[in-house]
């Protein structure tokens, strides 16, 4: 009941009685209200504190306050832990020096989180699932460590020893501190995200983003001119029906399909294994409009307030996904782990690549699962579902080198192949997340012995028999042979965004 969450609540309870009449927690209430507030002050943030109107000052404050104002509103004097973060790693990269403050400030950040989610857990309410301090505290994290790497890259590296996305995102100065609080906690992102590139926020700003877009396309595409701040609307309006959409599909399904049901004794006792799976498939699929939701609601928000352009499709139209955190469709039908990965939760997996698989020497992929075991939290499920994730995409990854090659004679293999992916990949998906969701390690583990851990044998059993090259040996591969040089990749990454704005320039 409402009522009985409401004292885990620590922002404002002015919104109580709606609490109890829609009978949903008050921290999700407020976060809800505080996110539509946000998307109603965006629309007024682009029209009337547009660039040409005010100074880039202005915004800044404007934006900061706002976003503390929401933080205070949902999460209460917590969110001072937002501003301590903030402010520890500011002085680091001010006194520590270039060269080792970006070590200096992943270790603080992610240091600090972790503190916050132990304490918030482990001490004051282990179990609670809903809105929490900690989830924008995630957020930061990510914003603080990409930028700390991204003025490391700028300032004490050398140009030849970067790739072409860290020569797009280095930042050449130091930001002063109302810039890194305003990209740290401005009002569009401060409650869900998503993280974002600094470089891209500064632009966004100081209005120089669609100019950047408009050189790029040189004014026209497929001879149709461009207006130089295209409006957002329709996307906008899109999203959020895309938002209504989800929040009915999980209103209305997710209590009748609770993953708990899985583990029950009599549920394991009485059902047939491919009941079982097809339950396990309906449950998990009911629990995803929760995360669409809330991810699509922020980008919305985003949009509104101008930020998110990516240039032009080819029929002329405006793009708003620069920091687009989903694909949902690719996510439903995705015929891989990796392609599931690369469409869900998109600016983290960036976050995670940018700052750690690109730049791990040993092992970047079991490296890369292990930071975002920690980053997510303490949960012991949490580490459960990473570990599970590790063998199963070194298990993908055998698959597709291993047996993909054969089904490329013809359409009609071809799509056997898909069909039979897309099958595995959504049970390993749904196998995989079900400890991420229980939390504990004794309900974990009883569905996995059900389940006789299955899925983990076989993952062992193709990581023997069916090796995989080594990364740098695949590299070698691929650049000798052209067309895998024109073969298109997983999808599009920063970089191709990056090239087009040095060819701007």
């Amino acid at each position: 009941m409402a009522t009985e969450t409401a004292s885990s609540c620590t922002g404002s309870s002015l919104l109580q009685p709606i609490s109890e009449i829609i009978n949903l927690p008050l921290d999700q209430v407020n976060f809800v209200v505080c996110q539509l507030f946000a998307l109603l002050t965006a629309l007024w943030f682009r029209l009337y504190l547009h660039p040409s109107k005010t100074s880039t000052f202005v915004r800044h404050v404007v934006a900061t306050l706002l976003g503390f104002y929401l933080a205070l509103f949902c999460f209460g004097w917590y969110a001072l832990h937002f501003l301590v973060q903030s402010g520890l790693t500011y002085s680091i990269m001010i006194f520590a020096g270039v060269e080792h403050m970006h070590k200096y400030c992943f270790v603080v950040a992610l240091g600090y989180l972790t503190f916050c989610q132990i304490t918030r857990v482990y001490v004051f309410d282990y179990g609670m699932y809903s809105a929490d301090f900690t989830g924008p505290m995630m957020v930061i994290t990510q914003k603080i460590t990409s930028l700390a790497f991204e003025i490391h890259d700028g300032m004490a590296r050398k140009e030849e020893l970067l790739t072409s996305s860290q020569k797009c995102l280095a930042v050449r100065r130091m930001p002063s501190l109302l810039e890194y609080l305003s990209y740290n906690c401005n009002f569009m992102g401060i409650l869900a995200g998503p993280t974002c590139s600094y470089n891209d926020y500064i632009a966004f700003i100081e209005g120089t983003a669609y100019r950047l877009k408009h050189l790029e396309s040189n004014g026209k595409e497929n001879g149709k001119c461009k207006q130089l701040d295209p409006s957002p609307k329709k996307d906008v309006i899109h999203k959020l029906c895309t938002c209504a959409v989800s929040l009915l599909v999980y209103l209305s399904v997710f209590r009748t399909c609770p993953v708990e049901r899985s583990i029950e004794d009599g549920f394991i006792a009485t059902t047939p294994f491919h009941l079982q799976v097809a339950y396990l498939y309906l449950s998990m699929l009911a629990t995803r409009p929760k995360y669409y939701f809330v991810w699509t609601l922020a980008d919305a928000i985003n949009n509104a307030a101008g930020f998110g352009f990516n240039g032009y499709n080819k029929d002329g139209t405006p793009r708003w996904d620069l920091i687009s955190n989903l694909r949902i469709l690719d996510i439903e039908f995705a015929t891989s782990f990796k392609m599931f990965l690369d469409n869900w939760n998109i600016q983290t997996a960036l976050w995670l690549k940018r700052v750690c698989y690109e730049r791990c020497p040993y092992n970047p992929t079991a490296a890369t699962f292990l930071l975002s075991a920690i980053w997510h939290g303490v949960y012991p499920g949490y580490y459960l579902t990473f570990f599970t994730g590790i063998l199963m995409t070194m298990a993908a990854r055998a698959i597709r080198h291993n047996v993909r090659p054969h089904f490329l004679g013809s359409a009609a293999l071809e799509l056997l192949y898909d069909v039979v992916t897309w099958a595995g990949t959504q049970i390993a998906i749904c196998y995989t997340v079900v400890p991420f969701v229980l939390l504990a390690v004794g309900p974990s583990l009883k569905f996995y012995r059900s389940w006789y851990f299955c899925i983990h044998i076989v993952c062992v059993l193709l990581m023997v028999f069916l090796p995989v090259k080594p990364r740098h040996l695949r590299a070698k591969e691929v650049s000798s042979d052209p067309a895998a040089l024109q073969a298109p990749s997983s999808p599009p990454d920063t970089e191709s965004n990056c090239s087009q704005k040095r060819k701007a320039s």
